[in-house]
Parts: structure tokens; C-alpha cells; sequence
């Protein structure tokens, strides 16, 4: 037997094609790997870009939220800050001018729960943040020195540490953002 098919004539070499089947299981292992590897690098990417867009959103929005705390009439009757604890802020706002803080959205409150950064501006405690490793609240007075008592305090430092996993493995990226932000109303 030559290795010829039967009924035809066209000559099949085994060696051949174990060779051509060796050649394409090589050749397809490379394009799985650096297929492999460009998911990878995509997931990577993709957790830090949705971390850090979180983190900055939410930094954002209470530099902002600090920034016009104290807002009302003038002379304030009301304290723009009533607790300042590392990860607690309590915020005012007298949004209708009548001197009074009692309405929805008057009392803002920060704070971090678990992993979870929190909003409460009188609706329940709303999640701004998932993910948070880390959040923390600096006070400063008007010189710039350290200060815990509500109505010195005149800046406040934040900083906002975010992880996202990434695989299985649970391996994360890290994303950190800081700023100040300095009362306008006091």
C-alpha cells in the first residue's frame, strides 16, 4: 500500500499531515495566547477608566457640595458644617432663605459605609461610590492648620481610594484622587 485513496488518485502522506496538524495546533496556541493577553490588558483598562471616572465623579460632587455649604441669607444663623468627623461630613444648606435648616436637601450627609460611599440629603442614604477602599475628610481652619471644631473649619481636604477587580483572582487596580475644597459662605 503506497498510500494512495482508494478509488481515486490523489496521495495522502500521513507524515504530511502531522506535520500541517502540528503547524496549525502551534500556530493557533500563539493567536489564543495573545488573544488571551488582549482581553486582559482590555478588562485592566476597562476597571481602571470606570474606577477613576467613579472616583472623580464623586470627589467632584462633594468639592462642590462643600464649596457652597453655608449657603443662605447674611448673616448665616446656621452652621455651614455640624459634624466633621475622618469620614463623616455633615453639610447645610438654607436652600428656601428662610434661616431655617429643616427641608429636604438642607442637611447633606457623607459617609462611608462598608465599601460603599454614601450620599443622605433627607431621601435615605443614596450610594454615590461602590468599591471604596479608602475615604477620608482633613479639616483645615483659616490659617491652614489642622482643626475639628465645625465653625473654624474653612477647607476641607478629601481623598477618595477606589478598587475594581478586575479577574477570578480578584486582583484590583487602585485609583486614588484628592483636593480641597474651601468654603465660599464662612
Amino acid at each position: 500500500m503506497t498510500g494512495e485513496v482508494h478509488g481515486g488518485s490523489v496521495p495522502v502522506h500521513l507524515a504530511d499531515l502531522l506535520v500541517a496538524m502540528a503547524i496549525f495546533g502551534l500556530v493557533s496556541a500563539g493567536v489564543f495566547t495573545v488573544l488571551q493577553e488582549g482581553f486582559r490588558v482590555y478588562a485592566v483598562g476597562a476597571s481602571r477608566a470606570e474606577s477613576q471616572q467613579s472616583a472623580r465623579v464623586a470627589v467632584e460632587r462633594l468639592a462642590a457640595e462643600i464649596r457652597t455649604a453655608g449657603l443662605g441669607p447674611w448673616p448665616a444663623t446656621f452652621a455651614a458644617i455640624s459634624v466633621a468627623e475622618p469620614t463623616l461630613i455633615v453639610l447645610h444648606h438654607d436652600l428656601d432663605g428662610d434661616g431655617v435648616i429643616a427641608g429636604n436637601g438642607e442637611t447633606i450627609t457623607w459617609r462611608l459605609t462598608g465599601t460603599t460611599l454614601r450620599r443622605d440629603a433627607g431621601g435615605g442614604a443614596q450610594p454615590i461610590i461602590d468599591g471604596v477602599r479608602g475615604f477620608a475628610l482633613g479639616y483645615l481652619d483659616a490659617a491652614g492648620g489642622p482643626s475639628q471644631v465645625p465653625d473654624e473649619i474653612r477647607t476641607v481636604v478629601i481623598t477618595v481610594v477606589t478598587e475594581a477587580a478586575w479577574d477570578l483572582a480578584d486582583r484590583s487596580v487602585v485609583t486614588s484622587f484628592s483636593t480641597q475644597a474651601r468654603l465660599r459662605n464662612r
